[in-house]
């Protein structure tokens, strides 16, 4: 399969990845055909890239870190969590307790995959797939810091809930802090859960602090962040660098790993970032590159300690002409680099 923008599509197409809807049901299945009519609808709820079929390309597989089977049952379960907030009900953490120990099993399980953030999202899922991205990259992270089973528990439930605050609350509390930032509201929400660590709470309220004071909503700095929320700072900073528009414009994920450099040591905690990178895929497999050779092709296998250097099948030439499909390992032909990323 390739991962191309939804302009790019042409009806008859096979779409390659199931796409789900923000309480986890399933939008549109793995396999389906698409219409003109799916295509603009995709369109506009929201969705700019999908993967689709393809017979030049159709052995590849995106290994997940996650199931869809847990996927979905981790975002049934926020949403509920949500709906009871937006309701002005109390929430039942259970719920989002429930999800986190298989969500975790299978993340150890694939800790040595690469990560590509591969769920398509829509303008009503996309609370949910980002809160879901956010707590793999930080279990991940962790794992890589060899926490124990115990803070990474903590650590991926701070994740999940890190954006609680921006959940619509019926309150009559009028305090201006609780307005100022949605780290206060999500604070106050989380604090007085007993079945939670106060950690927990202190995700939500600092994962916008920054490194060099600079941050919301107290300014704090170095050390002062807790570790947890310096983990989840360095995951939401790379997942909104992918997919939120009113950073500026979308990054690609080897944009937004060159960005996340420059933010180490200022914003975000270098050594974090560091332990990051080496979990990310910065070239997702399915992407579409034109290589320093000028061929282009597309990336089919990744290298766990040279995420930079891909596996990249060449299926054509700069001119369009048809080539013999030839694999070039990027590990191995040390002098050809990708030279862009193609849409």
């Amino acid at each position: 399969m390739r991962y191309v923008h939804i302009d790019n599509v042409e009806p008859g197409e096979h779409l390659g990845r199931t796409i789900f809807s923000g309480n986890g049901a399933v939008l549109l299945s793995d396999g389906v055909q698409l219409t003109v009519y799916m295509i603009n609808t995709l369109n506009r709820i929201g969705v700019t890239m999908i993967y689709i079929k393809d017979p030049l390309f159709e052995d590849i597989e995106i290994i997940d870190i996650v199931s869809e089977e847990t996927k979905r049952a981790v975002m049934q379960r926020m949403g509920q969590t949500f709906d009871s907030i937006r309701s002005g009900k109390d929430f039942n953490t259970r719920n989002i307790n429930g999800s986190i120990d298989s969500l975790l099993d299978e993340i150890m399980k694939n800790k040595d995959v690469l990560v590509q953030l591969s769920d398509i999202r829509t303008k009503d899922n996309e609370m949910y797939v980002h809160a879901l991205n956010v707590s793999m990259m930080s279990a991940l992270i962790g794992i890589q810091m060899e926490m124990p089973m115990n803070q990474l528990r903590e650590l991926v439930i701070g994740a999940m809930l890190h954006d609680i605050g921006k959940v619509e609350l019926i309150t009559d509390d009028t305090s201006e802090d609780l307005k100022k930032h949605h780290t206060w509201r999500g604070f106050e929400l989380l604090k007085n859960k007993r079945e939670l660590s106060l950690l927990i709470a202190h995700v939500a309220f600092q994962h916008h602090e920054k490194m060099n004071g600079s941050g919301l909503p107290r300014e704090m700095q170095g050390d002062q962040i807790h570790l947890y929320a310096r983990i989840v700072a360095v995951a939401n900073t790379y997942d909104n660098l992918l997919f939120d528009l009113s950073l500026g414009r979308r990054m690609m994920p080897h944009e937004a790993c060159e960005h996340m450099m420059v933010l180490a040591g200022e914003e975000l905690d270098r050594e974090i970032v560091i332990q990051f990178l080496r979990t990310i895929s910065v070239y997702p497999t399915g992407t579409s590159v034109r290589l320093s050779s000028k061929e282009t092709g597309v990336v089919v296998g990744q290298h766990r300690g040279l995420p930079g250097r891909p596996v990249v099948r060449v299926v054509k030439s700069e001119s369009g002409t048809d080539l013999e499909v030839v694999e070039v390992d990027l590990a191995k032909h040390t002098t050809v680099f990708i030279d862009s990323v193609l849409q």
